[in-house]
């Protein structure tokens, strides 16, 4: 073993121990002479074994002469360590003093520790001092190599600079003045405005004088870049066949005759007047009917490229203006990037939910859609990053909302509005039959001779699964028939084909019926009627309680009603209380007693005028003890001498209360005119009953006693 003398102890905080110790002599232990409280006992120490010999001397010589060189080479090793290998005349201990500095593993320090006889040892030391040699040269090289290779950077660089200023002198062009010539060439084909040209040759003289490797370089480059590729000349030509016109639109959408209509106008205008500003529509209507996919079939139609930029929460104005240069990273808006995407100055852009966008610190984006909505102002579009005009006039701009209340007046009033109508049940049928059970179908893995819907099914999937103003549910419900009946083929437990989706199998695959006819069931008692709502996502309809009980004449209104909903409330109250003895109510002494209305459900904010005429009929069944027929549905503002005022969304009302099996409504006389948009098949179902006052809408309300 080794005899060391222990130096330092270090404890550290997890209970671990280091101990530094010197190692002094190899030694042989003899004896033990105790094992408690700890370990003793007598040792022989080992001395070096060492013959005068030729031999020995050249190994010590050869040892010392590789150790030098080492030395030499490694900064790390101290002069200490080199004077004492100099000066010390011993073999055994300049062995011993090698092998302690060289970077050895564990297992050949122990070799060398274990070897006695020193001739041994320094013939087992010399194979790896030359190793170390070795790796210490080839380290030595590399790094010279790299300060080699930085240098000659250095002095490329400044050559390359000296052969540029040779060739300025003689006219002679580099990669840079090749560069800037394809760019200039570019410049001159691509037909820019006049503006942009001047400021893309300005900023090419300006580039020209930049150091390819400086900073600004790179942000002018992409200047120049954005300038030059934007379509500033290149367009489509527009399809002006009239007939393959309607006959595209036709296949790609079901209904929609106003959109549709007001489409092959422009193209008609179009054809007779060959340069025309792009009109700015806005398709206003619930989700699902098709305003997004419509701006496709636009497209199409005209042979235009078509593109789609969300505003659905933007609120940074720099998303439709672009950051200004001098912010790193800045590019252009997002009009700006979706014309060079599409590479064309006259595409279909659509821009879907314009109702949704917001406003922060930031900036407004509605008010920065203001100048590329105004076909007044967009032929002269100035973003922020090119600060050029750029004609927005040729685009042809479509935008969709669910309704109009949260766009900016301004921009509303620069909109073109198309308002797409719900569906009606007929509409749906057709939409299934059409597209949306063969697209499911397909994208299945089916065939259409696998699986078959009938009309009934279809049409109760409508009417008992679904309650909406679109087809998104709808088109749910089939994609789960079609899953479930995939499973089933697939796992062959069909034993006919084609598999037959009908009424009677669709609980099987969808579960119980999910909406049902609900009026005839909640208007079991007196002070109940159904009125009709509109909201952003459609028609529907609500339900309106009202109860009587001993008190002091209080009015209570409940379910999360809005100020304008308690004021009607609170009006036909007045008028009731104010008419009670000619209408025939038995009122009794209102300062006795307390009226509580009730809108279910109470945690759906309700607000509007609408709700009047429901509010009043459903006092006066209360106070006459009268009921309101379940089939009836109503809708109407009330002013305080009962006049029945007109209300708007009348198409929508009446095709909520269509889905939801009302046989009759009663709307104000002034919203007649709002009678013949409902389509023809739900004014056969549903019949109107229009009325200028409250007495008149009572009879047909309320049953007889």
């Amino acid at each position: 073993g080794c005899a060391g003398r222990v130096l330092k102890m270090l404890k550290f905080p997890d209970n671990t121990m280091r101990v530094l110790v010197e190692g002094l002599r190899r030694i042989r232990i003899t004896a033990y002479e105790t094992q408690t409280p700890y370990l003793r006992a007598r040792v022989e120490v080992l001395k070096d074994v060492a013959e005068e010999s030729l031999e020995l001397s050249a190994l010590t010589r050869n040892a010392q002469q590789l150790f030098q060189e080492v030395i030499n080479l490694s900064p790390a090793l101290s002069d200490q360590v080199k004077v004492a290998a100099l000066n010390l005349q011993a073999p055994g201990k300049l062995s011993d003093l090698i092998a302690a500095n060289l970077n050895l593993s564990l297992e050949e320090r122990q070799r060398l520790l274990e070897i006695a006889q020193v001739k041994e040892r320094l013939s087992a030391l010399l194979p790896l001092l030359n190793r170390e040699l070795e790796v210490l040269t080839l380290g030595s090289k590399i790094q010279k190599e790299v300060a080699s290779t930085m240098s000659k950077t250095q002095r490329d660089y400044f050559l390359r600079e000296q052969i540029r200023a040779i060739q300025k002198e003689l006219g002679e062009g580099d990669p840079t003045a090749t560069e800037m010539t394809g760019l200039r060439e570019q410049i001159e084909k691509n037909k820019l405005a006049d503006e942009a040209k001047k400021v893309a040759l300005k900023e090419l003289e300006r580039l020209l004088q930049i150091p390819p490797n400086a900073a600004e370089y790179t942000v002018s480059r992409n200047y120049l870049d954005w300038l030059i590729t934007l379509p500033w000349s290149q367009g489509t030509e527009d399809k002006l066949d009239l007939a393959a016109a309607e006959r595209i639109l036709e296949e790609q959408h079901y209904g929609l005759t106003k959109v549709k209509d007001r489409l092959l106008e422009f193209i008609a205008v179009i054809k007779l007047k060959h340069k025309l500003k792009g009109p700015i529509l806005c398709l206003v209507g619930p989700p699902g009917v098709g305003k997004t996919s419509l701006g496709k079939s636009i497209a199409d139609a005209l042979g235009r490229k078509f593109a789609r930029i969300s505003l659905g929460g933007m609120r940074d104005e720099a998303e439709i203006r672009g950051h200004r240069r001098t912010y790193v990273g800045a590019l252009p808006g997002r009009i700006l990037q979706t014309l060079r995407r599409v590479e064309s100055n006259n595409p279909v852009i659509l821009l879907d939910e314009l109702d949704k966008v917001g406003s922060d610190f930031r900036g407004d984006p509605a008010s920065a859609l203001l100048e590329v909505l105004d076909p007044q102002q967009n032929s002269g579009f100035t973003d922020h990053y090119l600060d050029v005009p750029f004609d927005l006039s040729r685009v042809l701009f479509i935008t969709t909302a669910n309704w109009l209340d949260p766009v900016h007046p301004a921009l509303r009033d620069r909109l073109e509005v198309i308002e797409l109508p719900s569906y009606t049940a007929a509409e749906k049928l057709q939409i299934a039959r059409r597209y949306l059970v063969p697209r499911q179908v397909e994208e299945h893995g089916l065939k259409r001779k696998l699986l078959r819907f009938t009309d009934a099914a279809l049409r109760h999937v409508i009417e008992d699964y679904t309650r909406e103003a679109g087809v998104r549910q709808l088109e749910r419900e089939i994609a789960s028939l079609t899953r479930k009946a995939a499973r089933k083929i697939a796992g062959g437990h069909v034993s006919h084909s084609p598999l037959l989706i009908t009424p009677e199998t669709l609980p099987d695959f969808l579960g119980p019926s999910r909406f049902i006819a609900e009026t005839a069931e909640r208007i079991l008692e007196c002070g109940i009627a159904t009125g009709l709502a509109w909201t952003p996502v459609g028609g529907d309809i609500l339900f309106i309680e009202a109860t009587r009980m001993p008190g002091k004449g209080r009015l209570m209104l409940t379910g999360s009603l809005g100020e304008v909903m308690k004021e009607s409330a609170q009006t036909a109250l007045s008028y009731l209380r104010s008419q009670a003895q000619r209408l025939k109510l038995e009122v009794g002494n209102f300062d006795r007693q307390d009226l509580h209305i009730h809108v279910p459900a109470g945690a759906t904010p309700k607000d509007g005028p609408s709700a009047g005429l429901t509010i009043a009929l459903a006092l006066v069944s209360l106070l006459s003890q009268r009921l309101v027929r379940s089939e009836v549905a109503m809708t109407g503002e009330i002013s305080l001498r009962g006049r029945v005022l007109p209300v708007g969304g009348i198409k929508e009302k009446v095709l909520a209360a269509a889905r939801s099996g009302i046989k009759r409504v009663i709307l104000p006389e002034q919203n007649r005119k709002d009678w013949v948009d409902v389509p023809a098949e739900i004014r056969q179902k549903v019949k109107a009953t229009f009325v200028r006052h409250i007495a008149g809408a009572i009879s047909p309300a309320l049953a007889p006693k």
